[in-house]
């Protein structure tokens, strides 16, 4: 058990330290692991692998034998465009990110307990942008949400089983850029900014499968929204107030939330050999992504506080709005124990453009997946291979004081490459 709490510990610290540069729902993976990858990202009715802890931990009492361990790598290439009256430019970027999951089912086959972490949402990107007032400088953003999930799932009958997951999230963000203070006697000045933070929280999910028939498998899953209060350090020189920027430390605490989601999967055998599943998954952007809000205190400067008091407090507007994500997805089984996969995810636009920013370059809303396992004793091996691209984007008049991302247009795509490793017990 020691050894499974320090591999634990050490993907999730891989996955903080790792920023993963672009996501498909907004800042969400539509799927973690290869398994779920190759069939389109669905999972909630499906009992495979080991980030049912994740998606749905009441499938964790329905894998097959004693449990399962699995060890997975997602290696993510993203290609970034971004120009507007004063830029032309890309951003090609690869990250790899690990993820590590036990589940053990008792004696009768009745209950189930699971640990797992994963990196379930992140954004990031780093660009040379020119600015009018502040020349050429770094645009640079992180976020990064890792998870630790104990849980434990109950079979209540031949049909049904429910399950829970309870563990802690740990998330780190950094944005070092030219900065428009948006709120106060302040708003519009232009700043060079420099923040790193780091928040810890509670995160939790819920689940139930439920077998309609030998053919057809039903699930549905909810994961609790992460509220962080993250704590650092800024530090900021603002421009313009006199003949040199004005300069200071300051210690940060920065208010936001990972969505909360809800979803219902569906999973049907056609015959012995082909199986066709589908998730439709919901997210709450609209109470989690409204605005980033920031309190700046104990400055290293005397002058902030004398004319601005001890506490300066910032919003920076997002007012993203829910989303849906719809995933499809289809697996062949072979007689010599091979599995092929391809899926589809659709993701609808929760991202407005008055606030889009190449700093979180949340545009990703198709993707097409491919995928193939191979199974040799208790082992199985599985590939995936996703594609995601969205729609050029454009911002006529940013909603951000200051007008740095006025008249801009962006774009993405990423690669996502994943592999893992499953031995059942």
């Amino acid at each position: 058990m020691k050894k499974i709490v320090a591999y634990l510990l050490l993907a999730v610290t891989a996955q903080l330290l790792v920023p993963s540069r672009a996501q498909s729902n907004g800042v969400v993976r539509d799927s973690i692991g290869a398994t779920s990858s190759g069939r389109g990202g669905t999972n909630l009715a499906h009992h495979d692998n080991g980030a049912v802890i994740l998606n749905n931990p009441a499938a964790m009492v329905n894998v097959k034998g004693s449990g399962l361990s699995e060890f997975g790598v997602d290696t993510v290439i993203t290609d970034l465009d971004y120009s507007d009256p004063e830029n032309n430019t890309s951003a090609v970027n690869t990250n790899v990110l690990p993820e590590i999951s036990v589940i053990r089912k008792s004696l009768d086959g009745r209950w189930a307990v699971g640990f797992g972490a994963f990196a379930p949402a992140g954004y990031g990107a780093t660009w040379k942008l020119s600015n009018p007032i502040l020349g050429t400088n770094t645009y640079k953003s992180f976020g990064a949400l890792g998870k630790i999930m104990p849980g434990v799932a109950y079979q209540v009958n031949d049909d049904l089983s429910i399950g829970a997951s309870m563990g802690v999230a740990v998330s780190h963000l950094e944005f070092e850029s030219p900065f428009f203070l948006q709120t106060g006697p302040l708003a519009g000045a232009p700043t060079q900014f420099d923040l790193q933070a780091t928040g810890a929280s509670l995160a939790w999910n819920v689940g139930l499968q439920y077998q309609l028939d030998e053919w057809t498998t039903i699930g549905a899953g909810f994961i609790g929204e992460t509220r962080m209060e993250y704590d650092g350090n800024v530090r900021a020189a603002v421009v313009g107030l006199g003949p040199q920027p004005i300069e200071s430390r300051f210690d940060a605490e920065v208010d936001l939330a990972w969505p909360r989601s809800a979803g219902v999967g569906v999973a049907h055998w056609l015959n012995c050999r082909q199986r066709i599943s589908t998730d439709l998954m919901w997210y709450d952007w609209s109470n989690a992504y409204d605005q980033l809000d920031i309190r700046l205190r104990n400055s290293t400067n005397p002058i902030f506080p004398a004319v601005l008091g001890p506490e300066i407090s910032d919003s920076f507007p997002l007012r993203w709005r829910d989303s849906l994500s719809v995933r499809l997805g289809y697996e062949l089984f072979t007689p010599n124990d091979s599995v092929f996969r391809a899926g589809y995810v659709y993701n609808t636009r929760n991202l407005p453009s008055a606030t889009l920013t190449p700093l979180i370059p949340a545009t990703l809303e198709h993707s097409f997946t491919v995928g193939y396992g191979k199974s040799w004793s208790d082992w199985q091996w599985n590939f995936a291979y996703q594609f995601s691209f969205g729609p050029e984007r454009s911002v006529g008049t940013s909603a951000l004081a200051g007008g740095d991302f006025s008249n801009s247009e962006s774009n993405s795509q990423a690669h996502w490459i994943s592999l893992s490793l499953i031995r059942r017990f």
